[in-house]
């Protein structure tokens, strides 16, 4: 029986993902039919960016499940018309792989204080050795599948890490909190605080004045989760007094961060342009063509959306 796939993004993107989700499909055993161009009553699965076009779900009332490129879904998970079962991206071979490897990075950059050598302009002579990992707290805001993997990454380096989730998720070697006063005892003294959390109206400005002011003066925040994370002004105000060392930012609530945004000029903020990590179109095509396998055989899809919680 062949299903019938609409594939609903921009047209760079299929020109992108067209060739591996031909080859993902056939390897999982899928006959499929994949089009940008089906009548709405025919589709069974719908590849989805939340970008498209495609906003009014409510024609396709034979699809079985949208099927989202983007681990983030706050751009589709309140669309009223939206009631075909939604599952996001975890793609652990690409997705996955590439925050951990942005957030180690970023971390280890902080950690042995490299700016100070990189940007040298005065030829300082400067004898002073990092810590070791072991002496270092970093706590990462957010234990689902990415801040999990970062977090066991840093573990393996030596660092003393804590972790933070609403739902209390457990990592092994990890100090984990949840709720309002387990946010205040991961943040507490915190060298380096990493944000992986989901843009939901309950992570919306976790990090207020009042969470800034916990974490060890001079301490550094790494955002590569969501732009709305951040109390934009608390954060400008705990660099300029000296809470906060620096401040390395890759997501912002608006993107592209504004030429004249405060933080493109901030000497103590490093801005990158939301490149922490990406869908990997060959791996992420496996991910889709596993969960359509899934479907048509009967089986639990994979990374289900939860409405109520918002991810």
């Amino acid at each position: 029986m062949t299903v019938n796939v609409l594939f609903a993004a921009r047209k760079a993107a299929w020109e992108s993902y067209e060739a591996p989700l031909r080859a993902a499909l056939k390897a999982a055993g899928v006959k499929a039919r994949l089009s940008v161009d089906l009548p709405a009553e025919e589709v069974d699965y719908i590849v989805y960016a939340p970008n498209s076009d495609l906003q009014d779900f409510a024609p396709f009332t034979r699809a079985k499940a949208v099927l989202n490129l983007w681990a983030g879904v706050e751009g589709i998970v309140k669309n009223p018309t939206l009631t075909q079962p939604l599952a996001r991206m975890v793609d652990e071979e690409g997705l996955t792989q590439g925050m951990v490897e942005w957030v180690t990075g970023h971390v280890l950059r902080h950690h042995l204080g490299m700016d100070a050598h990189i940007v040298n302009p005065d030829h300082d002579w400067i004898e002073q050795a990092p810590p070791l990992a072991r002496d270092r707290v970093v706590t990462i805001l957010g234990l689902g599948t990415l801040g999990s993997a970062c977090a066991e990454m840093l573990v393996r380096l030596g660092f003393q890490v804590r972790g933070w989730s609403r739902s209390g998720r457990k990592v092994e070697n990890v100090a984990c909190f949840r709720g309002q006063d387990g946010l205040e005892a991961a943040l507490g003294g915190a060298d380096i605080v990493v944000l992986l959390l989901p843009d939901t109206p309950a992570t919306e400005n976790v990090m207020s004045a009042h969470a800034l002011s916990l974490i060890k003066r001079g301490g550094v925040i790494i955002n590569p989760g969501r732009g709305p994370l951040i109390d934009d002004a608390a954060l400008l105000s705990a660099l300029d007094s000296g809470q906060v060392g620096h401040a390395t930012l890759d997501v912002f609530r608006i993107e592209p961060l504004p030429r004249d945004h405060p933080y493109w000029a901030h000497p103590r903020v490093t801005v990158t342009p939301h490149i922490a990590s990406e869908t990997r179109t060959d791996s992420a095509a496996r991910v889709i063509a596993e969960n359509i396998r899934r479907g048509e055989a009967g089986e639990p899809f994979l990374h289900l959306v939860d409405r109520a919680a918002g991810y």
